[in-house]
Order: C-alpha cells, then structure tokens, then sequence
C-alpha cells in the first residue's frame, strides 16, 4: 500500500527565515518578546514542579537565547542547533530534555515531527513544546477577509487544533502526555503594530505558497477593519492561544 503523500503547506527556508529574523530583532529596543518569555517561564516551572535537572537539553526555537542560558546555570550541558529540521531524524540523540519554542505550527509532517523529537531522547527523557494554536488571532483574521471579501487569498496559516494533539501524541509514542491551553491577550493600536510584534517573534509567513502583498486599496480596508474592532481607548485587543505539549520516552527507550 502506498502511503499518502503528505502536503507541503509550509517552507522550511521560510521558516528558518523568520527565525533569523527574529533574532537579528533581539536587540532592538521595541522588539516584541512577549510570546518568548511566556514559554520560557512556563519551560522553567514545569521542570521545576516535575523536579526534572537535565543533564543534556536541547532547545530548539528560542530566538532569545535566555532558556538556553537559564538552563545552563543550573548545570545542564545545553545545545541550540539552529539548522536542526524538525520534520528530517535527528542527528543528536541521549538528550534528557528538549524544548521546542514556536516552531511546530509551520511543520508540514507534524506526526513524523513528534516522533523524531521523541526518538532523540534519552529513556525517560523529557519534550516540552510550546506554539500557537488554532484559536489566535481572531482580530487579524477577521481584517483580512474585511480586506479581501471577494476573493480573500490564504495569508494566515493553518493552525493545529489542540483537542487534536493527544491523539497525535499517542500515534507518535509520546509516554504520559499532557496538552495544556492558556490565552494571552494583547491590546494595539495598529494593524502595523500587529503585524511587526508577528514578525519580531518568528511568526511571520512560512507558507511554500505565499499570497501576493495586499495592493494599496485591500491594506486600506484592512487597516479600517482592524480599527473599526477597537474599544473606546482606540486599541483592538488581539488573542494568543499557547498550546503546550509535554511528554516522555518510556524508561525502556521505547
């Protein structure tokens, strides 16, 4: 039986783009970080609560470099590979945790990814990974079919379901899993604004298809749009779903 070809909705160069993006933003002093330092707070809690002192860790997407650096100060011996594809096997293998930081909602072989991610860990290891679900930007996606109501062309990409991801945790062998959601609210002035915080955070398009940039008439629809949803101090309040997946290698190394 053939296995159906899976569909290529997302371009790694694309993605590894806006991650390059991103961190040559750091140092920006009107950088948008504010989706980094949920996941990395949350990252330390969690190994805090489930007492876990990696010896090896591996983090993946943090464009700050802060989890990596916290990490190491507790002694863990820590690796940031920034040409690692999440969808190919991993050349690095034995690691007691890894964190996936924003990456998993432009994987086009998500199911191959999770088990790629669990086949690098040591037994017992643990994955901690942290993306946008499909409940963000409500805000946005309304603004761009205001702006394209005939034709509106596909700009904003698919996002996974997180009452999907235990099924897919399971199907990729993931022991104890756990699938966590909490929303982050945040509150513009601008579509503008909007659009560079995506941006600075390594959001920005990673489709293998992108549509054309909208034309003068189509931003200026959006832009009304987007400020026709603003309370009466002027600011549109914008929604995050950060959906966080946490999971183990069997003790056996299964």
């Amino acid at each position: 039986m053939n296995t159906p070809a899976i569909p290529t909705i997302f371009a790694a160069r694309r993605r590894e783009a806006r991650f390059v993006r991103a961190c040559s933003r750091l140092g920006q002093a009107d950088a948008a970080r504010f989706l980094a330092d949920d996941w990395i707070e949350d990252t330390l809690e969690r190994l805090a609560f489930l007492r876990h002192a990696p010896g090896r860790a591996l983090v993946l997407g943090d464009w700050t470099g802060d989890l990596a650096r916290q990490l190491a100060a507790t002694g863990a011996e820590v690796e940031t590979p920034e040409t690692l594809d999440p969808e190919q096997p991993w050349p690095i293998t034995g690691l007691d945790l890894i964190v996936v930081a924003g990456l998993l909602d432009a994987i086009n072989d998500l199911p191959g990814a999770l088990i790629h991610t669990r086949n690098a860990l040591a037994p017992a290891g643990l994955v901690i990974a942290h993306f946008i679900g499909g409940q963000s930007l409500p805000a946005l996606r309304a603004t761009m079919f205001a702006a394209e109501p005939d034709r509106p062309a596909a700009r904003i990409h698919p996002l996974v379901d997180p009452r999907a991801a235990p099924a897919l945790l399971q199907r990729a062998g993931w022991k104890d899993p756990v699938v966590d959601t909490h929303h982050l609210t945040v509150r513009y002035s601008s579509l503008d604004r909007l659009i560079a915080d995506l941006r600075d955070q390594g959001l920005g398009n990673a489709l293998a298809k992108p549509a054309a940039p909208l034309g003068k008439a189509a931003l200026a629809r959006a832009r009304a749009a987007f400020s026709a949803h603003a309370d009466a101090d002027g600011k549109v309040s914008e929604s995050f779903e950060i959906v966080t997946l946490t999971g183990r290698r069997s003790l056996a190394g299964t």
